[in-house]
């Protein structure tokens, strides 16, 4: 379910973020991405359009294939100063278009959350945050969208509280639901087009029935997107009844001896490398979404500039590995990109 005027909003916002600098600095990149995959040798021009950037890896939740949820981070836990963040945001504001304030954790545990998405807000990045939607209030709705955030996504992984908290544990569905209620009421009173509302559902095994329920559920509250997405695991073991062998709903497939893998065939390449990449909250720069415990860090922003780091030795380096063996990279065993 989507709405499609409500898609034209969002595309216009994200179209007022683009600079005539910004749109040639994309063009390089592509072109650039485009040379290496022909030469296959990496070769990297142009800054990142899009960047993550990690707000708390404090959650509410012990969701159960969350390594934050589950506190198995061996990095340590925090989250960003807002002093940091603005300075991070004046290096990369002439040609970042696209900022999601959200890695690990859970964004509304950070005091100042919503100021920082004020903050890029004002510097013309669009604004993007994901959340399990238990901090939506009546207040912080309002909030939210005052704040100028363009885009939101709220996990709502089931419709009863059983099938909700089999994976969000600790939750509460009927809280999630009023909270997505406060969104989409604040937005009409406020009479404001964004942010852009996602309903999200991860589908597992256990919930699968509730999908088209889910669906009708995110018309009658008047999100403008329900997402049906698939499952993140990191145990491969035959033995997982989370997941299900649908090519639809599922990002996974059976092996011969009944385990589980990833459907991708995982190509030598990356765009990620090229058009992305992900901050923690403490300042370390990793290749993507997928490095949820930082083991491959390609700098610290504490330490040297965004430049030098995008630039740098080890980026490079990490670019290289990505275009001769992707498949020896842990984090990559377990992408969905390519499929």
């Amino acid at each position: 379910m989507i709405k499609l005027r409500s898609i034209l909003n969002d595309s216009f916002r994200l179209l007022t973020c683009l600079s005539f600098k910004k749109t040639i600095n994309i063009l390089q990149l592509a072109f650039s991405y485009l040379i290496s995959r022909f030469k296959v040798v990496p070769f990297q021009s142009g800054l990142p359009y899009a960047m993550s950037i990690e707000v708390s890896t404090f959650c509410n939740l012990q969701c159960t294939e969350c390594p934050s949820g589950l506190r198995k981070f061996t990095r340590p836990t925090g989250r960003i100063n807002q002093d940091f963040f603005n300075q991070i945001i004046d290096q990369v504001k002439d040609h970042l278009v696209y900022l999601t304030l959200y890695f690990q954790g859970e964004p509304y545990m950070h005091p100042q959350f919503l100021n920082l998405v004020r903050y890029a807000h004002e510097k013309g990045i669009y604004t993007a945050t994901s959340t399990n939607g238990h901090f939506l209030t009546t207040e912080n709705a309002i909030e939210t969208i005052e704040s100028g955030l363009d885009r939101i996504i709220v996990s709502l992984d089931g419709l009863d509280q059983e099938t909700y908290a089999t994976y969000r544990v600790n939750g509460n569905v009927e809280k999630v639901k009023t909270g997505l209620r406060n969104l989409v009421n604040a937005k009409k009173e406020k009479q404001s087009k964004s942010p852009y509302i996602i309903l999200q559902f991860i589908v597992f095994g256990h919930n699968k029935h509730q999908i088209e329920s889910v669906k009708a559920f995110g018309k009658e509250v008047g999100v403008d997107e329900v997402q049906i997405k698939s499952a993140q695991i990191y145990n491969f073991d035959k033995e997982d009844k989370s997941l299900i062998d649908d090519n639809k709903y599922s990002r996974y497939g059976r092996t011969e001896d009944g385990g589980w893998q990833i459907r991708s065939k995982l190509p030598n390449r990356c765009w990620r490398l090229w058009s992305a990449c992900v901050m923690t909250w403490d300042g370390i720069i990793v290749p993507c979404c997928f490095d949820k415990d930082a083991d491959h860090r390609l700098g610290n922003l504490n330490d040297e500039t965004f430049n030098q780091i995008w630039k740098g030795e080890s980026y490079k380096h990490f670019r290289n590995k990505v275009f001769t063996n992707r498949k020896q990279i842990e984090i990559c065993r377990n992408c969905s990109e390519g499929l």
